[in-house]
């Protein structure tokens, strides 16, 4: 393992500042010809903005940690992810603007720790180490986790998706000041669907679109993290919108993307939030979402990854 943590000379004063939260989150209506051609009206719940770094359901996931964290007298938030991570650059803000040292387990080189979202999460004061794939994929290895654990340290799984998530997602059901038809959100690790799942009200439907391929273990995860789900009818998940899967995507995709924005003025991306909308209007196309549906769609945010596609030049 690879230790890249804050030089020296790199003081809290030199950190971006962070700024307070927007919640509620704005709801937008979307207007779309497709979406009349169709029979529905849609809105975007807009938790991307309810925190320049710290945004969408990263803010949302980690609330409840960090206050779990500051009950049991925690001082440091360990977690894991890739090198171009929503989730770890998130951890990183919310640390340093709780004043809680933060590390992050990277999959992969330690040459990545100059991109943009790890040098951003270096700003705010993460520690970075970096570990192979074979050794990433014990992360939820009690015997590999012993290692990193301690008296004073908080361990927060991959992508901020615990137990301790669900209350934070399922507080934005009240932020909406109607009962939409249909929820729709782009899903991974299932911590956002689990939290939706427990803050809908009973009519409500909930429609989640896979992002990666071979999502069919995301079920099973989210009713882990919210056991009751399984008792909870009116949510599904979309399999066939992944686009190859897992941060992958195809220039059809994108340019749909780019088009959907240009059109709506609703910024999205290709990994997480655009990903889901195309999804979306799929599912219209064929035919399984009734007309007359008030549809709330949860942009999640991620929109800093923009930048590391760039920087791959993927974009």
């Amino acid at each position: 393992m690879t230790d890249y943590s804050l030089s020296p000379h790199s003081s809290p004063m030199a950190r971006p500042p962070l700024q307070p939260a927007l919640l509620p989150s704005p709801l937008q209506a979307v207007s779309h010809p497709l979406l009349s051609a169709y029979g529905v009206q849609l809105w975007c719940k807009r938790d991307d903005l309810i925190h320049p770094a710290i945004s969408g359901n990263k803010w949302r996931k980690l609330k409840y940690h960090l206050l779990h964290a500051r009950e049991q007298g925690k001082r440091h938030l360990l977690s894991f992810g890739g090198a171009y991570s929503n989730h770890i650059h998130a951890l990183a803000a919310a640390g340093c603007q709780s004043g809680l040292r933060t590390t992050g387990i990277i999959r992969g080189e330690p040459e990545a720790v100059s991109n943009c979202t790890l040098s951003a999460a270096k700003g705010w004061g993460m520690d970075l180490v970096f570990v192979d794939r074979q050794s990433y994929r014990r992360r939820q290895d009690p015997a590999w986790l012993a290692q990193f654990e301690d008296e004073e340290t908080l361990i927060v799984p991959e992508g901020g998706s615990s137990p301790l998530a669900i209350p934070g997602v399922a507080e934005l059901v009240d932020e909406v000041p109607f009962s939409p038809d249909l929820w729709v959100l782009p899903c991974a690790s299932g911590g956002t669907l689990a939290g939706l799942i427990a803050g809908k009200r009973a009519p409500q439907q909930i429609l989640a679109i896979a992002v990666l391929k071979g999502g069919s273990f995301i079920a099973d995860e989210v009713r882990r993290l919210h056991p009751a789900a399984a008792d909870t009818p009116g949510w599904r998940i979309a399999l066939d919108h992944h686009d190859g899967g897992y941060a992958k995507f195809s220039p059809a995709l994108w340019q749909w993307v780019q088009a959907f924005s240009a059109e709506t003025g609703l910024p999205l991306e290709p990994i997480y939030s655009g990903k889901a909308m195309w999804g979306l209007f799929r599912e219209l196309a064929a035919g399984r979402i009734p007309r007359g549906s008030k549809i709330v769609f949860i942009h999640t945010g991620g929109m800093q990854g923009l930048a590391g596609l760039r920087e791959q030049g993927r974009l």
